[in-house]
């Protein structure tokens, strides 16, 4: 069983609700940083490992400063998160850029910065020649197909756009060999948000046969394997999470069983989570604003699924309590929803919450859990939604804004209102 656990009193959320309104993400810088010291003291018992946390999943660069801070890299797919990363401290090979269908521009950044490179296919081995130069430290992604099962989120491999085929992987690595480079990687991602341990114990497996492989057919040494991201996280109370020291033992074991003392030996571990990191340490918190009964109870809440996407795109749960309120009897059934013209902008469908008072100064605060990766990430203006800010609790105590909510102007800035005035249609 997970337990849910808000890290502030009602008295301390009204007093920021107050000032910065809500809504508004929380996150818990304390608990963040331990967890990346976590995950780091598991694995500290394979050679080399390093971990690159998942830009995608919060992308914000004060926490990407703290993760850094704790000796973690950046995984990156866009030329906007290579710059986050780098504004962060975070630097050449602690930075893993794995984009698709990616842009000469975005090629020549990551060149740059001297990140290393996970291509995704291998036309891109001479698109990337020609944009930026092959650099002597190269990964490729592999695709394993229906080797390889995937998840409700991720979907199956051989239905997804990314990565090489394994045959594709051997000429691959000839050629990129031919073309200069010296050191290369190996590099997957089959799943998302996935609980099965052994399933990611599995892909380590598969990936260590498979860098014997490409040794003894293209002599060519794999210094590292990217494991990926994949970890899921237990959003709801009756799940249960992964443990870093079981996931890393796993790991270990599989590795001593066909890579120590082998060609490969030492055979450096990469990771690239993201949710796992953050996301049961943020929160979206919202303001009851309406009550509605039709055919169903609803409450309405002053964000939507433009601040929080994940039960509306994937049918996700995410655990909902009411600040101050958090033993109080479940007495009711509600869907607790938000303001945009969709209707499937709910957090919660008939969902047994405590009977919950509405209103735009006095209604409850509503909290929603583990929303600290790929939620306010995944924020869009559709409707004209603003979208919320972000604070930051600090180790101390204290609350800092490292993102302000988006206002009108916001919106607005890339119109060019001033042609608009001179417009003849």
């Amino acid at each position: 069983m997970s337990v849910k656990h808000f890290p502030l009193d009602r008295e301390r959320l009204e007093a920021l609700a107050e000032k910065y309104q809500t809504p508004f993400y929380v996150y818990d810088e304390g608990a963040i940083r331990e967890n990346a010291r976590a995950i780091q003291r598991a694995f500290a018992m394979l050679p080399g490992y390093k971990e690159h946390f998942a830009v995608k999943a919060l992308p914000n660069p004060f926490i990407l400063k703290i993760l850094a801070e704790e000796g973690l890299g950046a995984d990156c797919s866009s030329l906007p998160e290579l710059l986050l990363a780098d504004m962060a401290g975070i630097k050449g090979e602690a930075i893993m850029f794995s984009s698709n269908e990616t842009p000469s521009a975005e090629f020549r950044k990551a060149r740059e910065l001297g990140a290393v490179i996970n291509l995704d296919d291998l036309s891109h081995i001479e698109f990337l020649e020609r944009a930026a130069g092959i650099p002597d430290l190269i990964s490729c992604r592999y695709n394993p197909g229906p080797l390889k099962e995937g998840n409700a989120i991720i979907g199956k491999p051989e239905e997804a756009k990314f990565g090489f085929t394994r045959e594709q992987l051997f000429d691959g690595y000839r050629l990129l060999k031919q073309k200069g480079a010296r050191r290369f990687g190996l590099h997957t991602m089959v799943a998302s948000n996935e609980l099965g341990l052994e399933y990611h114990i599995e892909t380590a497996r598969m990936l260590f046969d498979l860098a014997l492989e490409i040794f003894s057919r293209t002599g060519l040494r794999i210094e590292f394997v990217n494991l990926g991201g994949g970890v899921g996280i237990p959003y709801r109370p009756d799940e249960e999470g992964i443990k870093w020291e079981d996931l890393a033992g796993g790991v270990k074991k599989a590795y001593d069983e066909k890579i120590k003392g082998g060609p490969l030996d030492p055979l450096c571990i990469h990771s690239e989570y993201g949710r796992p990191i953050t996301g049961p340490y943020g929160w979206l918190v919202s303001r009851a604003v309406h009550r509605k009964g039709i055919y169903r109870e609803y409450i309405g809440l002053d964000s939507c699924m433009a601040d929080l996407m994940r039960p509306a795109l994937y049918g996700a749960y995410h655990h909902i309590t009411i600040a101050g309120r958090e033993n109080e009897e479940a007495s009711k059934t509600y869907d607790v929803v938000g303001s945009l013209c969709e209707n499937n902008d709910k957090f919660a469908v008939r969902r047994k919450l405590p009977e919950i008072r509405t209103g735009e100064k006095d209604g409850d605060l509503v909290i929603i859990h583990d929303a600290g990766a790929h939620g306010r990430a995944m924020g869009f203006n559709y409707n004209g939604k603003l979208r919320c800010g972000e604070l930051l609790l600090r180790p101390d105590a204290s609350v800092v804004e490292i993102r302000r909510k988006e206002t009108a102007g916001d919106y607005f800035a890339t119109l060019d209102l001033e042609g608009l005035k001179d417009f003849i249609l």
